[in-house]
Parts: C-alpha cells; structure tokens; sequence
C-alpha cells in the first residue's frame, strides 16, 4: 500500500506489517492514513476473518509517534499535529471498534502510539522482545491514544501507576496487568503468523483461540503480581501529592524508586494525567478520544514542558529536562474545555 505500510491479505487473513524499523516502527501521517484505508477495505470483505499486524526489523512493534514532527508543527504554528492527533485517535476508535478480530503482534518495543494500535484490539500477542509503556509524562505529554481510556480500567492503581510513572512491562507483566491477552514465544510467531494465514477461521473464534493456545509457551513469573498492593495503597486518590508522600513514608525500595521516578516527570504533565485518567474511568472510548484531542492540543499550545521533553530526549538527548512550574487546579481543568469550533472533533463518524 505504501512504502511504510505493507498490507495484504493471505488467506483469509489481512496482514498489515508497519515498515519503519530505523524509527523502531513509530507511526507517522503515512502510516496512520495507510492502517485506516487498509482496515475500512477490510471491515466489509467477506474474505478476511481477522486482521494480523506486526512490526518489521524485530525490536520494536511500534515505538510510539512521530514527535520531532509534532514539535515542530507546534512551533510553527501548523495544523500538522493536529491532523495526526485527529486521524490517530480516528484509527484508535476504528481498531476499539472494529468487528473482526483484530491481532497485534507487541513483540517488541510497544510504546505510546504503539500502544494505541495495539491494547484497543481484540488480541494482543506478547513476545519474549515485549517492553510495553506509556512513558509520556517523560517528555512532558500524557498518555494519549485512549490511555485515559485502557489504564483505569486495569487491575486496581496499576493504570495510574503505569501513567505517571511510565512504567515498564515485559511479557509477563503485560499479561499480568492485561494489556497482553496472550503470550507466544519469540521463535514461534513466524509460525502463528503462518498458521493464521492457512486456517479456515470461524466467526465465532474459536480456531483462532486454539491457534494461539497451541503456539503459547510460559513467560514465567510476573513481577507485577506482587506489586498490586503497594501499587493500590501509593497511587489511589487525586492529588499527586499525597501519592508522594505516601511513597516517601513506606519505607521500602521499590517505593522509594517509584518516587523518584515521579519526581523527574513533569509535573505539568502529571497533574494532567492524573486527572485524563480520573476523568476517563467514566468515559466511553470515544468521549476519552475526544478529550486526548483538547489535552494534545493544549499541551502543545499553551505548553512548555513538551518542547523541554523533546528538546531533553529526543534532540540533544541530555535527559535533563527543565520542567515548568506545578499547575494550579484550575489550570488543570482548563486543559479538558472544548477547543474552537473548527479543532473540535466528535469521533462519531
């Protein structure tokens, strides 16, 4: 379809491999337009039983989005960012809503806009390579792409914690926390990719369930497993603050780690994550798509913490960023009010 999208259909399979391996598969406006023509062709075909979409060069699925773009456009004033924002959160809902089963293959690194073509489908297989992560409070962003959708609606604080924190999961813990429904061994996914391709798959799912049954394998023991109850006792409540001092008086390790992990994000990108997810516990996906707009937009707008992120991790790579001051409460509320008629986008069509 095009140079960084390769979408076929094999079998009764459509097949969409993301072919930017030198940017670990990050998404940008070509490869987002490409996945939507490639899954509305598909969404009728009578032909394609389900959708199979992994990533080339075998370290990462999807890195995230095109940043230095997004930065850019903002700088310049451009609707750049917006336009990607607009069509990545209208892939999102189409992947979240899509009627066929939809397999992502996150063998590999699955971050940011990685996540959000992957934890919003039926199926996400781990691999032995999985890293999955919404690291963005890191580089002065939130967790867009339907993460104020998916995190509270994990286990307990584990979204929260995932959010502001930016954790990392592996196999184990991707499927502990259940952002992976499955796990196949790195060696065998060429294997469940060609099973797939060959199968006479049924509309009610079942060969496909026992497709993956049979490439599973153990990805051992889940760190994550352990952790549920000083992640919950850390992380409940709305103020930022008290989560920190709760993790300062534990008096463990893991605690203390946690915290100054906190304490080197933005604290402009905190408060407003903390409050997306608060907010979007009661939202349906397309109201939470409709609210990463406004928060997107306003981060790059009215902002400085993203440009600092950028500027720390992505151009001079010093990873020092100079973060802007705590928000007020009402400043945080001002980032979530409608943006101008002509920015506004509903996610309904």
């Amino acid at each position: 379809m095009t140079s960084l999208i390769n979408a076929r259909k094999t079998g009764s399979v459509g097949r969409i491999t993301l072919n930017r391996p030198e940017a670990l598969n990050a998404l940008n406006q070509e490869m987002v337009d490409g996945l939507i023509k490639a899954l509305l062709g598909w969404r009728d075909d009578d032909a394609v039983k389900a959708v199979v979409v992994d990533g080339a060069g075998g370290k990462g699925f999807c890195a995230g989005g095109d940043i230095r773009m997004l930065a850019e456009s903002g700088k310049a004033g451009g609707d750049e960012a917006w336009k990607f924002w607009r069509d990545e959160y209208q892939l999102n809902t189409l992947i979240f809503e899509y009627p066929k089963p939809y397999i992502a293959l996150i063998d590999g690194i699955t971050m940011g806009g990685g996540v959000g073509i992957s934890v919003h489908g039926s199926h996400r297989v781990a691999g032995d390579r999985t890293m999955f992560a919404m690291p963005e409070t890191g580089i002065g962003f939130h967790p867009d792409v339907g993460g104020a959708y998916f995190l509270p609606r994990l286990k307990g604080e584990t979204g929260m914690w995932m959010g502001l924190t930016g954790a990392r999961l592996k196999a184990a813990d991707s499927l502990a926390a259940g952002v992976a429904t499955h796990y196949v061994p790195s060696d065998r996914q060429e294997a469940l990719i060609a099973a797939l391709e060959s199968a006479e798959l049924d509309a009610d799912g079942e060969a496909l369930e026992d497709i993956l049954e049979a490439h599973a394998g153990d990805p051992g023991e889940s760190d994550l497993a352990h952790l549920g109850g000083l992640i919950d006792a850390a992380f409940a409540g709305d103020e930022l603050a008290a989560m920190k001092a709760r993790l300062e008086a534990a008096g463990d390790a893991w605690s203390a780690k946690q915290l100054s992990i906190l304490n080197s994000k933005s604290p402009t990108s905190c408060a407003v994550t903390l409050a997306a997810l608060r907010k979007g516990a009661d939202l349906d996906l397309r109201a939470v798509m409709q609210q990463d707009l406004r928060v997107s937009m306003r981060l790059l707008v009215e902002g400085s913490d993203f440009y600092e992120g950028v500027r720390a991790v992505i151009l001079d790579k010093d990873n020092a960023p100079k973060w802007g001051p705590q928000m007020r409460p009402e400043d945080v509320e001002a980032m979530f009010v409608p943006l101008e008629a002509e920015r506004e986008q509903s996610f309904l069509d």
